[in-house]
């Protein structure tokens, strides 16, 4: 194992969060996880989410939040099948090897092409037994329903009919994903509406973050806009205005920042 891998599996073994935690992040959408990482992180706002359109093939599933697992396939390429016969059991003793909830990121080097899904029936009910609970690829999924049966969550890019020769080529590794770098270790929040990953010195706020901030719009700017009924168009435009101005001050007055109003 390299010190790199080594070190991946220190951060993988290292939660910040419990699981109680991560069972109510789970209950909000990840646009609202967003609004509250916005307010406490260090990083660029416009970074840290897919950059490409995601598509969600069990949204009645709702969201999924869990700590990444990383893999690259190339289902286009028999040598890696032939030169690697050993590395399915190595790269199920990864995953077996850390904590869960997981979700299990994919790289398809295939990618803009789809020769087959790294997914399936078999895959999906194998990475639940091993603590996976979804996965987001690049590349295609495929046996949707079966999936959704083994209760396994799917962001991808489209489906397709085969599997071609989908083989782990590398594991434990930074991979790229609809535009996004992911680490193994990272916390992952991800909906319908694509992906966000958590950075690690974010992690210990993101829930207090974003349960603040989904109040706040519920006692100032969503207010102001449900209850108008009755009211003359300068004074809905007054209350608007007053309402986006108290959410910027509780935000401020929160984590020192304004917020998107």
């Amino acid at each position: 194992m390299s010190e790199q891998q080594e070190h991946n599996n220190e951060r993988q073994n290292e939660r910040k969060l419990s699981h109680s935690d991560l069972l109510q992040l789970k209950r909000w959408n990840t646009p609202t996880i967003y609004n509250g990482w916005e307010q406490i992180t260090a990083e660029d706002r416009r970074t840290h989410f897919n950059l490409e359109e995601t598509r969600d093939f069990m949204p009645q599933m709702g969201p999924m939040v869990g700590y990444a697992v990383t893999v690259v396939c190339e289902p286009g390429n028999p040598e890696h099948q032939r030169l690697h016969p050993d590395n399915v059991r190595a790269y199920r003793e990864y995953v077996a090897s850390i904590p869960g909830p997981k979700i299990v990121i994919v790289q398809d080097l295939d990618k803009p092409r789809v020769l087959g899904s790294y997914w399936g029936e078999v895959n999906a009910n194998t990475h639940r037994a091993l603590g996976c609970v979804g996965t987001i690829t690049d590349g295609a999924v495929r046996d949707v329903d079966e999936m959704c049966n083994a209760g396994f969550k799917a962001l991808a890019a489209r489906m397709c009919v085969g599997h071609a020769y989908s083989w782990p080529v590398r594991w434990n590794c930074e991979v790229e994903v609809f535009g996004c770098r992911v680490r193994p270790g990272d916390l992952i929040h991800a909906d319908k509406h694509g992906f966000l990953v958590i950075p690690e010195a974010d992690q210990g706020r993101i829930l207090e973050a974003s349960t603040f901030m989904d109040a706040n719009e519920c006692r100032t700017v969503i207010e102001a806009g449900r209850n108008a009924a009755g009211l003359a168009m300068s004074e809905i435009l007054d209350r608007m205005q007053a309402a986006g101005e108290k959410f910027s001050a509780e935000a401020k007055q929160k984590f020192g920042r304004s917020g998107e109003w």
